[in-house]
């Protein structure tokens, strides 16, 4: 947290290099959230690209008040929600190359992790955008329910509340469809 806060002293004096800490340490998070919400690489990758520079831009604005990380996400996740609102971004399915895995276990263990992890983003495309960005802000990105209450500008028990039906919705979706998941509807 002190390390940030000095990285970002630095950008505002003028030395953007220091700018390039900020990127390696979000960059990879960062990436998986917006690659969840788009299901497209190329888009995760160019809206990450985006949201950096009007981070970067942005960055006078953050007070230092709260976590940086939160105060990121916040401008990251609103300028995506700004462009698939322009674009009326239709949600893409992502199609994972063998090549992409680079696992070195045997190969019947990547493919049931391949299999789980399919089946997972499928039950999370059951989920209402907001849900599922709740769920992913939680879960992937393990931010407090307080953190996501500020970037998706929601009060702290519709955070709470909305998590707690997202859940409901994927045990009783796994309930239904069986498989892997059958975990989840045990209340797991």
């Amino acid at each position: 947290m002190e390390e940030e806060r000095q990285w970002i002293l630095e950008v505002l004096a003028g030395n953007k290099k220091a700018y390039a800490h900020i990127i390696n340490k979000y960059k990879n998070p960062l990436f998986a959230t917006i690659l969840r919400m788009t299901r497209n690489p190329q888009d995760a990758q160019d809206l990450v690209q985006e949201a950096f520079i009007k981070v970067y831009h942005q960055l006078n604005k953050y007070s230092g008040n709260g976590p940086f990380s939160s105060w990121m996400y916040r401008v990251a996740i609103n300028h995506c929600m700004d462009e698939f609102r322009k674009k009326r971004y239709k949600m893409k399915q992502v199609q994972v190359d063998d090549d992409m895995v680079q696992d070195h276990h045997h190969p019947e263990v990547i493919f049931l992790k391949k299999e789980k992890n399919r089946l997972l983003e499928k039950l999370l495309l059951t989920l209402p955008e907001e849900e599922r960005m709740i769920l992913l802000l939680r879960y992937v990105n393990e931010l407090s329910y307080s953190e996501i209450s500020g970037i998706i500008d929601l009060p702290l028990s519709d955070v709470r509340n909305k998590l707690h039906r997202a859940k409901k919705k994927l045990r009783n979706t796994a309930e239904r469809e069986g498989g892997y998941f059958h975990e989840l509807s045990n209340g797991r």
